[in-house]
């Protein structure tokens, strides 16, 4: 069925109206009435289409608004979940680095700050790098390698003269020097022991080092002091037991 605006309702109506008009005399008061009656059915029916297709029309447009809003909403919703996601990756990559950071920053403390270590049965705090110093020298010892292992040893004492270590590394950079054969060196080495570090249990075998040292300068008087001396100072120590028997091989 055609579409009316209503506009074009109106002058329908009006172009039906007036011929009816032009006619009314012509024709008897029955026919008439018939024929407005039929005019009128034509025009509600004329307006009840026009109503269902506004009514249609006004459905059409709000579902279409309505699918339009939709698919604005979604769109949003897909950029909002967009910047989501790439804050969700910025902060885990924040977190990452946070962590990171955290475990550089941990890992740097712990390079300067002391840790406990038991030195000679007595619990000390000892700094990291200084531990890591008089391990590589001492191991530089162990290997054989006395030059090396006195100047390593000679430098820790240096530059740490206050360690828990220090003592030990006096002892062994005279024993190096002994090793080397500079027996003057491991004499002046071993006495820094005695006196600067006079607690230390090194001490007794710094003391038959020292005697040991002398013996093979052929200085037999000082070597008979320092061994009496440990005998003396140090009994009961092993260094004391061996001190005894050199001596008797010098008499």
């Amino acid at each position: 069925m055609m579409k009316l605006s209503p506009s074009r309702l109106a002058c329908l109506i009006l172009a039906a109206w007036m011929p009816l008009q032009a006619s009314a005399g012509l024709l008897d008061d029955d026919e008439a009435r018939k024929a407005i009656l039929e005019l009128r059915a034509k025009v509600d029916a004329v307006a009840r289409e026009l109503k269902t297709q506004i009514e249609n029309k006004s459905d059409k447009t709000v579902q279409l608004d309505m699918l339009n809003q939709h698919e604005q909403t979604m769109q949003e919703i897909s950029r909002l979940r967009g910047q989501i996601e790439v804050l969700a990756n910025q902060i885990a990559r924040a977190q990452e680095s946070q962590k990171q950071l955290y475990a550089d920053l941990d890992a740097r403390i712990k390079k300067i700050e002391p840790q406990q270590e038991t030195v000679d049965g007595q619990v000390a705090q000892v700094l990291p790098s200084e531990k890591s110093a008089y391990d590589s020298a001492t191991a530089l010892f162990q290997t054989g390698d006395y030059k090396g292992a006195s100047a390593a040893l000679q430098d820790f004492v240096r530059r740490y003269p206050d360690s828990a270590y220090a003592a030990n590394a006096q002892y062994w950079l005279g024993n190096a020097y002994f090793a080397l054969g500079d027996y003057k060196k491991a004499i002046a080495a071993q006495e820094v022991l005695t006196t600067t570090y006079s607690s230390s249990p090194k001490v007794p075998d710094a003391m038959l080092n020292i005697g040991s040292s002398y013996a093979l300068l052929k200085d037999s008087k000082n070597a008979k002091k320092a061994l009496q001396q440990l005998v003396s100072k140090y009994p009961e120590s092993s260094a004391a037991k061996t001190a005894k028997d050199r001596l008797a091989s010098l008499k």
